[in-house]
C-alpha cells in the first residue's frame, strides 16, 4: 500500500467523483481507477461504487477513509518534521538537453527553496547516456526516454511530449498557421540530430511509414548548435514541445499533426532502497515540478501520461 494509493482515496471520497478528484490531482482519471482498483484488490474488499452519478463509499471505504486521513496526517507531519531537521546531502540529477530546457530552472529553484540544505548536481546530456550514468550510479535519478538499459531502476512514465515543427519566419515554403503534417514539414530543409539520437528514431520511423525521405540540411547533436542554426536560417527543425520555449520571441512553431510523433519523458532513479533521503525528496519535487508545468500549461504540446 501506498501514500499515494491513500491519496488518490481520500480524494475521489472528498469529490464524489472520479474525473473531478482526477483534475485536482492532475492525474489521467484512468490512472486514477487504476491505482484505487489497486488498493481495493490489496484489501480484498470494495471501497467505492461507482455509479453514472458519481462515486459513493461502501461501509468499509468509509471505514477505511477515517485511517486513511489519519495516515495521511501523520505522513504530513513527519515531512514537516523532516523539512524542519534541515535536511542536507547531495543528489546527481540528469536531463536530456529538450527537457532541461523546460525543467532545470524551475526544478532548482524549488529545491533552493524547499531544500536549501542539498547540494545538487545536474547533469545534461543524451537519454542513452544518462541511461549508462544511471546504471553506472554516477547519478541519482533522471529523465530519459527509454528504459531498454535499466538495472533495478524505479521507472514513473509523467509527461507525454508532442512534437513540433520549429522554423525561422523568413524560411521559404513554410506552411500555413495551424497544425502541420510531417510530410509537409519534410519538404523543407531539416536539422535534425544524428541517427543515434531517439528523436531523430522516432522521426525516421514515421517518416518510413509515409514512405518519405526529408530534405536533411545537417545533422547536429545539441540543443543550443542546432536551434542556433535554425535561427541562423539554415533550416526548419523538428523537437519537442520544449524546445519551442527555447526557440521562443524569433522563431515560428507548428505542431505535427500525427499523434503518435510523441514522446514520453520517464522519471527514472535508482532503487528506492538505494536512495539517500536527499535523492528520494528531490525525486518528489522533480515530478511535482514537472506535474506542475503541465497543470499550468507552461509546457507546449505536454500532456499527463496516457497509460
Amino acid at each position: 500500500m501506498e501514500l499515494r494509493q491513500l491519496r488518490y482515496f481520500v480524494k475521489v471520497a472528498e469529490h464524489g467523483s472520479m474525473g473531478r478528484a482526477a483534475a485536482d490531482l492532475g492525474v489521467v482519471t484512468s490512472a486514477l481507477s487504476q491505482q484505487i482498483s489497486r488498493l481495493e484488490s490489496e484489501l480484498s474488499t470494495r471501497l467505492l461504487v461507482r455509479t453514472t452519478a458519481g462515486t459513493t463509499l461502501t461501509d468499509a471505504g468509509m471505514a477505511f477513509l477515517q485511517q486513511a486521513q489519519l495516515a495521511l496526517r501523520h505522513a504530513d507531519h513527519a515531512m514537516l518534521a523532516a523539512r524542519a531537521s534541515r535536511l542536507s546531502g547531495h543528489v546527481s540529477v540528469g536531463m536530456p538537453s529538450t527537457t532541461a530546457s523546460m525543467l532545470a530552472v524551475p526544478f532548482m529553484q524549488a529545491m533552493r527553496e524547499q531544500y536549501p540544505d542539498v547540494r545538487v548536481r545536474l547533469v545534461e546530456s543524451l537519454s542513452g547516456h544518462l541511461a549508462a550514468m544511471l546504471n553506472a550510479r554516477q547519478l541519482d535519478l533522471a529523465v530519459v526516454f527509454q528504459t531498454e538499459a535499466a538495472q533495478r531502476w524505479s521507472v514513473q512514465p509523467l509527461v507525454d511530449e508532442r512534437l513540433f515543427l520549429i522554423a525561422p519566419p523568413d524560411l521559404p515554403d513554410l506552411p500555413p498557421d495551424g497544425p502541420v503534417r510531417l510530410r509537409d514539414a519534410a519538404r523543407l530543409p531539416l536539422i535534425l540530430p544524428s541517427s543515434s539520437h531517439g528523436l531523430r528514431a522516432l522521426v525516421d520511423t514515421a517518416l518510413s511509414r509515409l514512405k518519405i525521405v526529408p530534405r536533411l540540411a545537417s545533422e547536429v547533436d545539441g540543443l543550443a548548435a542546432l536551434m542556433a542554426l535554425v535561427r541562423a536560417g539554415y533550416g526548419a527543425t523538428v523537437q519537442p514541445g520544449a524546445a519551442v520555449v527555447y526557440g521562443a520571441g524569433d522563431l515560428r512553431a507548428w505542431q505535427i499533426q500525427e499523434r503518435q510523433l510523441t514522446r514520453t519523458n520517464l522519471l527514472a532513479s535508482l532503487s528506492d532502497d538505494d536512495l539517500s533521503p536527499a535523492a528520494l525528496a528531490a525525486r518528489v519535487l522533480l515530478s511535482q515540478t514537472m506535474n506542475g508545468l503541465v497543470r499550468n500549461g507552461a509546457w507546449p504540446g505536454a500532456s499527463f501520461h496516457k497509460p
